[in-house]
């Protein structure tokens, strides 16, 4: 698991309270019942209108996603793949059937038996081509909830704080008690702007570069797997698969004795 989000987000909002706790103000007097409800459902609500019900039904996966992503192990996947061209370079195609029980990777596993079944080249690619771009329109639409919540939370917060003043208009006659309310007017604000800027708005990004990071796995594989079936060395496989990592995944050791 990346626990990027999940550290990011607690030090945002420790960053929020710990200010707020130096400069005395409580942190209860913004745990405010009625903006909470306003900003966070309402934005929710929004959020669903602007796409469709399955991207309101997907938001727990997408949620589990951004915080519980496993982490992407190029290296492994270059390592694995590597080790199943030289079993096909020694024993023929066929034996991957074998030493496919020991590959974790799904998507991996897919192309491999695509491969050993006869799939033609063509054919093949654009299967697991396909496969990649229908994930990457899936991971957009999961992102582009997220996105449209951090930019229409602000927006319910400020709706949340005019209908707090119109309170504090019907009160005027207790002086003493307007500055309480209008204080309690502007937690709506607050929340909503907080919750774009720290919780929406950084998900969404986040699932974004999980799905380019995955995605880009992806493509990784289909080049492995191209290169398997048409007998290229592993050696000359693996140079390849490293060249196609990102700076700084692959050990300067395995890159040497690549």
């Amino acid at each position: 698991m990346d626990p990027a989000t999940i550290i990011g987000i607690g030090l945002a909002f420790a960053a929020i309270f710990a200010a707020m706790t130096l400069e005395g103000t409580s942190i209860g007097s913004i745990m405010l019942a009625a903006p909470l409800i306003l900003v966070f459902v309402g934005t929710l609500g929004v959020g669903l209108a602007s796409g469709l019900m399955k991207d309101g039904i997907g938001l727990v996966g997408q949620l589990k996603i951004a915080f519980l992503a496993k982490k992407v192990d190029p290296a492994g996947v270059v390592q694995a793949i590597t080790k199943l061209a030289e079993k096909a370079r020694r024993e023929g195609l066929l034996a991957l059937e074998d030493g496919m029980k020991d590959v974790d990777d799904l998507f991996l596993k897919k192309g491999l038996q695509l491969a050993i079944d006869g799939t033609d080249s063509e054919e093949l690619r654009e299967i697991l081509e396909a496969e990649v771009d229908a994930k990457r329109k899936a991971d957009k639409a999961g992102a582009k909830i997220f996105a449209d919540m951090g930019g229409y939370a602000p927006t319910i917060g400020i709706i949340g704080t005019v209908t707090g003043l119109i309170h504090v208009l019907a009160n005027l006659s207790d002086p003493a008690g307007l500055g309480e309310l209008i204080a309690s007017a502007f937690v709506a604000t607050l929340w909503g702007i907080l919750s774009a800027n720290v919780m929406w708005l950084p998900i969404g990004n986040r699932l974004k570069r999980v799905s380019e990071v995955e995605c880009g796995q992806m493509e990784m594989v289909i080049a492995g797997i191209m290169n398997i079936q048409a007998g290229a060395n592993p050696r000359i496989i693996a140079m390849k698969l490293k060249s196609l990592c990102p700076p700084g995944s692959i050990p300067d050791e395995e890159k040497k004795a690549a």
